[in-house]
């Protein structure tokens, strides 16, 4: 569209003017350069797939094809059927994250949207098939402070690659929460109860793909993939940018 292409336009006279500096290593010509691009701790298969956490490779091939959980997730129960992140939050992806979500610098979303989908073609199960990608809504009022949403700008990127639509009109949060960054385990998932909802059954017998940017506890989107399922929608798998260690 001729707004898309303006807006691309904007951002090389910009970078003209202003030149891209890695946010990580400082170095002139991108945002985030390659080679802290490749000091990104990621995630590789085999993981737990109900938390993303990595499974310790195991002797018998044979058993690592039927486990799919860590202890912890063994005796834990989930609405999402499946949960993974590309990265671990630290070093330079950790940085980038940062200058993203608090210093505005959205150009950013483009590199890690790219490193987030070159992670889901390694991470994702064969046979998952994802019709919509929903990004985990902010609250009105923060959404207004902050200017935009990191999850919505990943989940662009991510749609565009992966070529399916991104659905940003459907899950909101209906509840201001506190942050819940220095709350524990109960006290995130208290925090975020019943903080989402569905306006419409748009999204009724889908497979939805939940996009955040960082999971911690993974109260959140529990409670987003809550909402979800409460409309009717028949699968939520969640991916994020990054995961805590």
């Amino acid at each position: 569209s001729s707004t898309a292409w303006l807006m691309q336009l904007g951002d090389a006279l910009l970078d003209l003017l202003f030149p891209p500096r890695c946010v990580a290593c400082q170095r002139l010509g991108a945002w985030l350069c390659t080679g802290c691009i490749k000091e990104i701790e990621t995630i590789l298969p085999p993981v737990c797939r109900h938390c993303g956490v990595p499974l310790s490779p195991t002797r018998s091939s044979e058993r690592a094809a039927t486990v799919h959980s860590c202890r912890h997730c063994q005796s834990e129960t989930s609405d999402l059927d499946g949960c993974c992140a590309f990265a671990y939050h630290s070093g330079p992806l950790r940085e980038a994250i940062h200058q993203l979500k608090y210093k505005d610098l959205r150009s950013l979303s483009a590199p890690l949207g790219k490193v987030m989908s070159d992670g889901w073609d390694i991470l994702s199960p064969q046979d998952l098939r994802v019709d919509v990608i929903v990004p985990v809504p902010l609250h009105r009022s923060r959404q207004q402070e902050r200017g935009f949403n990191q999850a919505a700008l990943l989940a662009r990127e991510l749609g565009q690659r992966l070529h399916r639509p991104v659905v940003e009109d459907t899950l909101v949060r209906a509840k201001a929460t506190a942050p819940q960054v220095g709350l524990d385990v109960q006290q995130r998932q208290e925090n975020v109860r019943d903080a989402f909802e569905c306006v419409n059954d748009s999204l009724a017998s889908k497979c939805v793909l939940l996009i955040d940017d960082v999971r911690t506890t993974g109260s959140t989107l529990e409670a987003a993939c809550h909402a979800l399922r409460e409309r009717g929608v028949s699968s939520v798998w969640a991916y994020t940018l990054a995961r805590a260690r």
